[in-house]
């Protein structure tokens, strides 16, 4: 727990609600207490330091700025939820959030069948004009906004919408037609005014962009999906491996 191996570092010059702010998130990081769990209370924090009010508060209202903490009104503050996607694994938000033992959800924006524009039927390899399944959805983890999906898909592989559930992938394993592998591109932005809105987030606030393309076992094209989440809330990890002695 924080409190238990919780050392300030006095070797450094920085400002005391830094170094309280950055003992806070190493121990946060690391896992040492569930999400949505309580941190200490200022009270604690402000004997465990030696520091004044003032000080424990502005390292608290530090972490709260970049997402790690939120604040309950009469209740405490807590451990925000951060989403670690692993960049070699190809999962849907979904399984993501129920490995993670949190409740997902949507707010459908759009799922309708309409046809293809000249860009999306090159990323599909379809015919210009071909029937194509459009799905746009904000996704939520235990009724928070995480991010927003807009996804394109050959109708062949979608032709009853309504199987559509929660799992895009769930419903095309339905069809046998779940992907097989694909390859995404990561960007760091900032949100838009509309963006902002959909994630309850503030404008210029840190996002993710994500292009992701997912393809059969054949390596015909399934799936081209656009999406942003937010920067405080998710993080990608990837695994990796040495492929000689050099640097």
């Amino acid at each position: 727990m924080f409190l238990d191996d919780m050392q300030i570092d006095n070797s450094t010059s920085s400002p005391l609600y830094q170094k309280i702010a950055n003992e806070l998130r190493k121990q946060i990081l690391r896992g040492q207490a569930p999400i949505g769990e309580a941190i200490p209370s200022e009270r604690a924090l402000r004997e465990k330091t030696g520091a004044s009010r003032v000080t424990v508060r502005k390292a608290i209202d530090k972490l709260i700025d970049e997402g790690l903490l939120f604040r309950k009104h009469g209740s405490g503050t807590f451990i925000s939820e951060r989403i670690e996607h692993k960049g070699d694994d190809l999962s849907g938000f979904t399984d993501e959030m129920n490995n993670l033992g949190v409740a997902p959800s949507s707010i459908w924006l759009v799922k309708i069948h309409s046809s293809a524009t000249s860009d999306e039927a090159e990323v599909l390899r379809l015919e210009e004009g071909q029937e194509v399944c459009r799905l746009g959805r904000v996704r939520l983890s235990n009724s928070t906004p995480m991010g927003f999906e807009n996804a394109i898909i050959s109708a062949q592989y979608l032709p009853n919408l309504s199987n559509i559930k929660n799992s895009l992938y769930h419903a095309l394993q339905i069809n046998n037609c779940a992907p097989d592998h694909g390859e995404q591109k990561v960007t760091a932005s900032i949100a838009t005014e509309t963006e902002a809105g959909l994630l309850s987030i503030r404008e210029g606030d840190p996002v993710l962009r994500i292009e992701r393309r997912t393809f059969l076992a054949d390596s015909t094209p399934l799936e081209f999906t656009r999406s942003v989440y937010r920067g405080d809330k998710y993080v990608f990890t990837s695994q990796l491996q040495s492929f000689g002695k050099g640097w």
